[in-house]
């Protein structure tokens, strides 16, 4: 292999590695914005039962 074919093998593994990171994080952001969708659903519907019933809401036990 000449010179050149070495480098352009190194900028295909940097590119590879570089596109599989990318992946990941773009798959650990779509798992955070669905967290954070239901933890956002969960706490409107404690708020709107807390406007309901306020005794109830109170000593309602948390979620963990």
């Amino acid at each position: 292999m000449t010179q050149g074919q070495y480098v352009a093998a190194a900028y295909g593994v940097v590119f590879v590695f570089v596109l599989v990171y990318v992946a990941i994080i773009a798959a650990k952001l779509v798992r955070l914005q669905r967290e954070t969708a239901a933890l956002l659903e969960l706490a409107r519907g404690r708020e709107a039962a807390a406007r309901r019933d306020p005794a109830s809401a109170a000593e309602a036990p948390t979620e963990s």
